[in-house]
């Protein structure tokens, strides 16, 4: 298999553009991207796309096809990924892949998403072998109140509080304050977190991600053109996608064994076990992650299921400053999904955009000093789950 480097990159700012359509949006990331990359529409060989549920693509989530009429039908294959809030980094995998294995040299991965209003809901489908669906429409649990049984659980289990989640929301939102691409620009004091609107017990409006409009993209290449470009490539030093397995620690499943000794998204805890194989490297090797904070939960959850901190000790990191920019271990120095929102098809893509910023030493005031080494991490409704392993 060949080396793959992304070569160019581009997003475009999250939020809500009621006067723009998706393939909009897309056009202004991909024509980033290739700006960044240094080549033209032409030289595209081929796209993987983001499939969006939500917006776009003909109805049927062919976001690809539309940003290949929207920029110039070539004739080049579109390969459109649906993976639920993993399509981003899904369709990424499939990209590194398409030039892994030298059937292509050039490649766009793009991505883009306009949500909805409110919770996001099911398909709609009235099926009761779906557990989505049961959940929703039978026992009333949209996704704040599923992640608030996180909490409360947690709490039980290693004595959370109250303050320590907020203590997430500010952190996020001082550094989604620093980051042009940020839907949410503005710093909120402890008391403003702990003030905010209660949703679900302990969860407070400012502790749980918004949905938002956004998109992103890059272009990926082969060494052998990535040596002769004369911007600095980042490496993808691997990829990697999982899906849940029986040893959940969700009822999702009814062969599954539930306890709090198993990761409560399996399929997260595989996919970064596979991805860290695969780049070869270990947890003291990683200079910065960026993962899927819904809530303010997972950034306490996550780093201990993934085995880089001791089970009940990510509070204490966070207190310290510990995982701040210039930290033991940043986690989210882009703001995180606290202050971007969530934009289903497009987030997976962002994060490693984000990545790729803080390896380039590009990301201004929110830059991870010496950053060499960076995980990104996505989950996505079905159990789906990705993630990515950055170099330079």
């Amino acid at each position: 298999m060949r080396e793959v480097a992304i070569l160019g990159q581009g997003l475009h700012p999250w939020g809500k553009f009621e006067a723009q359509s998706v393939t909009e949006l897309c056009r202004t990331a991909v024509e980033a991207a290739l700006a960044d990359a240094g080549v033209k529409w032409r030289q595209i060989e081929a796209v993987a796309a983001a499939s969006s549920r939500f917006s776009g693509g003909k109805g049927w989530g062919l976001n690809g096809n539309d940003i290949v009429e929207d920029m110039g039908s070539t004739g080049i294959p579109v390969y459109n990924m649906s993976a639920g809030c993993a399509a981003g980094a899904n369709a990424f995998n499939v990209g590194h892949m398409l030039v892994a294995s030298g059937q292509h040299d050039i490649v766009l991965v793009m991505g883009g998403e306009k949500m909805p209003k409110g919770f996001i809901q099911t398909s709609g489908l009235e099926d009761p072998t779906d557990p989505e669906y049961l959940r929703q429409r039978c026992v009333g649990l949209p996704g704040p109140g599923f992640w608030a049984m996180l909490c409360r659980q947690r709490m039980a289990q290693y004595g959370t509080t109250e303050e320590d989640l907020a203590a997430i929301a500010v952190k996020a939102h001082k550094l989604g304050a620093l980051n042009e691409y940020a839907r949410f620009r503005k710093e909120f004091t402890m008391d403003e977190v702990l003030n905010s609107s209660m949703v679900n017990y302990p969860l407070r409006l400012y502790e749980i991600c918004p949905v938002s409009d956004g998109a992103a993209a890059v272009v990926l290449c082969s060494k052998e053109i990535a040596d002769k470009a004369a911007s600095r490539p980042v490496w993808v030093a691997s990829s990697a996608v999982a899906t849940a397995d029986f040893n959940d620690g969700l009822p999702r499943h009814l062969a599954c064994t539930i306890g709090p000794e198993n990761a409560h998204h399996s399929e997260a805890k595989i996919a970064v076990r596979k991805a860290m194989r695969a780049a070869n490297v270990e947890h003291g090797d990683i200079d910065l992650i960026e993962l899927q904070d819904n809530t303010v939960y997972y950034e306490l959850a996550f780093p201990e299921e993934w085995g880089f901190m001791e089970p009940g000790t990510a509070e204490q990191w966070v207190s310290k400053g510990d995982t701040m920019p210039t930290g033991k271990l940043p986690i989210n120095p882009s703001g995180g999904f606290q202050s971007f929102g969530e934009a289903t098809t497009a987030q997976a893509l962002w994060q490693i955009v984000e990545v790729s910023s803080q390896l380039r030493g590009e990301a201004g005031e929110r830059q991870v000093p010496n950053a060499k080494i960076g995980l990104a991490q996505s989950l996505g409704l079905g159990g789906n789950a990705t993630a990515t392993v950055l170099r330079v």
